[in-house]
């Protein structure tokens, strides 16, 4: 997709539910992906970390609209380990990593002064050290049981593969558009 003009082609909204009717979507950005799933990461005690938490139920859709197709998936949510988590979070730039401790995200703030008096704090905290990652921050990956790859068609006469998981095994279908 980057190949095709995509600016960001690890892009994916994410909906979460709390598990009463309330769904909530944002854009994550996809960092693994295996057999076992699509992961990502962020802050454990976001909005989104506590809906998988208490809900571990996911979608996500990838739009690669320069190219004009688009993959849905639907599946379950599970924390990544903490040794994965570690990983991924020693690659990260040093100013996204203190980020990472200065941001409580999803709850209110003060003001915008007082985040970068945190980032400016913990600067000097960790200045000359290695910034460890946070006990609140992980990896998240959705198992998807059901992928869905559209492609843009002529006439709105769209391609639409669907892939469902059943006793392990991945069937295809083909949808009308």
């Amino acid at each position: 997709p980057r190949e095709c003009g995509e600016q960001e082609p690890t892009a994916m909204v994410l909906a979460t539910s709390d598990g009463h009717g309330l769904v909530t979507s944002r854009t994550v950005l996809l960092k693994a992906l295996d057999e076992n799933g699509f992961v990502f990461f962020t802050n454990t005690h976001s909005q989104k970390g506590r809906q998988m938490d208490r809900c571990p139920r996911a979608a996500a859709t990838f739009l690669w609209k320069s190219s004009g197709c688009q993959v849905q998936l639907v599946g379950t949510v599970a924390r990544v380990s903490d040794e994965a988590a570690d990983a991924y979070f020693s690659t990260r730039d040093r100013l996204s990593q203190i980020g990472a401790w200065a941001s409580d995200q999803s709850a209110p703030l003060e003001s915008r002064e007082a985040l970068l008096a945190r980032v400016k704090d913990l600067e000097a905290r960790y200045e000359g050290r290695e910034v460890p990652r946070p006990p609140h921050w992980g990896g998240y990956r959705v198992a998807p049981a059901r992928m869905e790859f559209w492609s843009d068609r002529e006439n709105r006469l769209h391609e639409r593969l669907l892939f469902e998981k059943t006793g392990g095994k991945w069937i295809q279908k083909r949808l009308s558009p």
